[in-house]
């Protein structure tokens, strides 16, 4: 656990202290949800869409907090509060000059990892792969935003050699240039430009230009690795001041896989071109989106000199949490765990997995994808034709799958059983998971996936609890 100095967080928040200085040593824990703090931590109070910190200051220090960040107009508004208060002009921006302060006193390279999806996936198999010779420290789960990239920042050792980590960017244009002034990445990788958000940034091109600004804030020093697969991530190669080295499967890609052979649940395999030199490679990670994941760890490990041997033997660590993983489900059958979020091309990728497992029924829980503004209809339908080949049985949840089941219902299908349809609403979520607890069955195998917001991992997780009581019985 990373502790704090009182005098480091004065002089990285530019803050000052109000009250008698924090009786513990130094500070534990920084924490933003005042449920979760326990005795010495810091909380901050961040002001979020939703919710104010400021209104769970009491709450954490009733559960033990030695001091908080917090707005001076909230401080001035609050004199009776007697907890160590770290009074700065406003949470966010104070951590944020914080974690620039913090960045700057470590000796490290950082590797800064955007695009539409994958960015957890590539962290995970870039630390991996990094951690063979360095000191990895990478973001805590998805923590990529302006609040969450400077808390990735503030939790790393002092002895961290490298940084990885990764950085959202999907909501405004200059949100990556901000996380990019904190974080100062000397690598920045982008994985793809899809139409994840586009409700909210309007066009592909816009989301583009988004992640475009990681590309332009490297220095001149720094290495720019690019999806050259992708045709609006290669011409941000335009923008770079340093090299550029493009990954994918193109032959016009400085380093490219070739041959891929799915080894089933055992993972996959491929030939890796760098040059004139060749590498057989076996990974552990599942379909398309996995050989891509590796593909863009090899890429890094390259620039910081690691041999391939090294690598390969990087991404067999068994701590890399890919996205997409398999769980014993209830009476033998196994769950495809892929609940993190959904796009179109996501989701068809997953689909791909489903198809080339052997199974019983192949059964497939899409929920609805959300944040596509004007083509959500097109996009839940180019899914619904692919879902209506794949799986022998059909689950939607979600109102805005609709249009995914409708053309999965009308999709010609091998000679083979029709394709068994359910939908369900929203507000049907019990449904939906007492459907799966009552039909599955031993050779099963089950892909879930759908938005961020839906929180299907909560089925998941009900499910694998069904397969633990199903173990002791």
């Amino acid at each position: 656990m990373i502790r704090y100095l009182l005098d480091d967080v004065l002089n990285g928040t530019g803050g000052r202290l109000r009250g008698n200085p924090p009786v513990v040593a130094s500070l534990g824990t920084l924490e933003r949800d005042a449920r979760k703090v326990t005795p010495g931590d810091l909380f901050i109070a961040i002001k979020g869409e939703r919710f104010d910190g400021h209104d769970f200051v009491v709450d954490a220090q009733a559960n033990g907090a030695a001091a908080a960040i917090v707005g001076e107009a909230w401080a001035a508004a609050h004199p009776e509060i007697d907890l160590p208060l770290i009074v700065v002009d406003e949470p966010i921006p104070a951590l944020q000059r914080w974690a620039g302060w913090y960045r700057d006193r470590l000796n490290v390279r950082v590797v800064g990892i955007t695009g539409s999806v994958g960015k957890t996936s590539s962290k995970e198999t870039i630390s991996g792969v990094l951690r063979q010779q360095f000191r990895v420290h990478h973001s805590p789960g998805n923590l990529n935003t302006e609040v969450g990239l400077p808390i990735s920042i503030l939790t790393a050792p002092p002895d961290s050699e490298v940084l990885v980590l990764e950085m959202g960017g999907a909501y405004a244009f200059n949100e990556l240039t901000l996380l990019a002034s904190i974080a100062k990445p000397d690598i920045g990788v982008v994985t793809n430009v899809q139409a994840v958000h586009i409700e909210r940034m309007g066009s592909l091109e816009a989301i583009a230009q988004t992640k475009s600004e990681l590309v332009a804030a490297l220095p001149s020093t720094g290495v720019a690795i690019l999806n050259g697969d992708d045709p609006l991530v290669r011409p941000m190669a335009a923008l770079a001041k340093g090299r550029v080295r493009f990954y994918g499967l193109g032959p016009n890609n400085h380093l490219r896989v070739e041959d891929v052979v799915s080894n089933g649940l055992r993972g996959s395999a491929f030939w890796l071109a760098s040059g004139r030199t060749r590498h057989h490679v076996r990974i552990p990670f599942l379909g398309s989106a996995g050989v891509q994941s590796a593909l863009v760890a090899l890429a890094v490990g390259e620039e910081f000199g690691l041999d391939i041997s090294t690598m390969i033997e990087g991404l067999q660590d068994p701590t890399i949490e890919v996205r997409l993983v398999f769980q014993a489900g209830p009476r033998g059958s196994q769950l495809l765990d892929d609940t993190y979020n959904a796009s179109r091309q996501s989701m068809l990728s997953a689909l791909d997995v489903l198809d080339m497992m052997p199974a019983r029924r192949k059964i497939a829980v899409l929920g609805e994808m959300r944040e596509l503004g004007v083509s959500s209809e097109g996009e839940h339908q180019v899914v619904g034709g692919r879902a209506g080949v794949v799986a022998d049985i059909l689950l939607t949840y979600g109102e805005l799958a609709l249009p995914l089941a409708e053309t999965a219902a009308a999709a010609e299908r091998t000679p083979g059983p029709a394709l068994e349809l359910h939908t369900f609403r929203l507000d049907e979520r019990e449904a939906l998971l007492q459907w799966l607890k009552d039909n599955l069955e031993e050779g099963d195998v089950v892909l879930l996936k759908g938005s961020r917001g839906l929180e299907m991992e909560h089925l998941v997780s009900a499910l694998r609890t069904e397969a633990q009581r199903d173990s002791q019985q």
